[in-house]
């Protein structure tokens, strides 16, 4: 019996799993070891004695995804801002340049496969493929399909259909928190403040910063979503989508669309308290709503949900959403 283990993806697969000399079939048992879900998260860091809220801990996945060699950094005590200015900011941070030596152990092209990284980061929906070959100015072929195919086996993008388009419309997603907040605040900064968290951590840009990361947080527990609606046995397709008229254009964060004839409408807000639904959301939602159900087989309804940190706020205008769920949830 031979036992591989190790975080080289693209030469496992290549060697082992896809092999077609001698080892072809030859794979008895596969396991694939995937990131920690925020409860794995919560578990493991209180392990470590770290002493973290839902809140600051869902603001790590943002970061550091569910990765434990990045949380085991975290330091007792510590709030995460601190943690974070350690980790990336600070005069010796361990992780400035986790980058580079990530992709460089990892696989076995890696200057290509950073370039499609930072290609998909650019983008929240995606790019297709011929988009991503054009753009990078490669060839398509074999050696292309290897790269994309080991950053989908190893959880650095998905691939999806946006809602709306046919099959074969493929598109593929940056989704590893890592990788988006590296790029996003430390990739090609001459320079940073040894506190640039602490400093940072209300501003505006980070605030704005920390709703769209909040979405990658999602669509990384559709899982749990699935169950608190109740629905993990029906077969449903997820993706963003966005609407443009001649008039204005729409963006809905999350759509769920269910083999059960429901399409699940998805707001997702990252806030500190309870979320209070006031006139101008109210009919923002409406007037979504209303362009999905004409984008949508009659057969099928649109539910309006929320997905919240802290919950709704009960109004006059709050019965728009049919189903909440909270951070709570996504922690099951």
């Amino acid at each position: 019996m031979v036992i591989v283990c190790g975080s080289a993806n693209s030469w496992i697969l290549d060697k082992l799993i896809n092999n077609h000399g001698g080892l072809y079939g030859r794979v008895t048992y596969e396991i694939k070891l995937s990131p920690f879900t925020l409860k794995e998260c919560e578990e493991f860091i209180n392990c470590n004695n770290v002493r973290l809220s839902k809140y600051d801990i869902a603001q790590s996945y943002m970061m550091l995804g569910g990765i434990p060699y990045y949380l085991g950094y975290y330091k007792e005590g510590n709030s995460v801002p601190q943690n974070i200015d350690d980790m990336f900011f600070s005069k010796n941070s361990v992780l400035k340049d986790e980058f580079n030596r990530l992709f460089a152990s990892v696989f076995e092209r890696p200057e290509e496969i950073k370039r499609i990284v930072k290609l998909l980061y650019t983008k929240r929906m995606g790019y297709k493929r011929n988009e991503i070959i054009e753009k990078l100015g490669i060839r398509e072929g074999e050696k292309f399909s290897e790269c994309i195919n080991s950053l989908i086996a190893s959880d650095f993008i998905i691939k999806y259909v946006p809602f709306g388009n046919k099959k074969r419309d493929v598109c593929y997603k940056l989704v590893d928190p890592f990788c988006l907040f590296y790029l996003h605040f430390v990739d090609n900064k001459d320079s940073l403040a040894v506190d640039f968290w602490k400093q940072n951590a209300s501003s505006q840009s980070v605030i704005s910063w920390r709703g769209l990361a909040f979405e990658n947080v999602c669509f990384n527990h559709i899982k749990q979503i699935k169950d608190v609606l109740g629905i993990s046995g029906v077969k449903t397709s997820e993706s963003a989508w966005i609407k443009k008229t001649a008039e204005k254009g729409s963006q809905i964060d999350l759509l769920i669309t269910r083999d059960d004839n429901i399409v699940n409408m998805c707001e997702i807000k990252f806030y500190s308290k309870e979320l209070v639904v006031d006139k101008k959301l109210y009919n923002t939602l409406i007037e979504r709503q209303g362009m999905l159900e004409e984008s949508i087989s009659s057969k099928m309804v649109v539910h309006n949900t929320l997905i919240t940190t802290m919950g709704l706020k009960y109004n006059e205008y709050s019965s728009v959403f049919s189903r909440v769920i909270t951070l709570e949830d996504l922690f099951k």
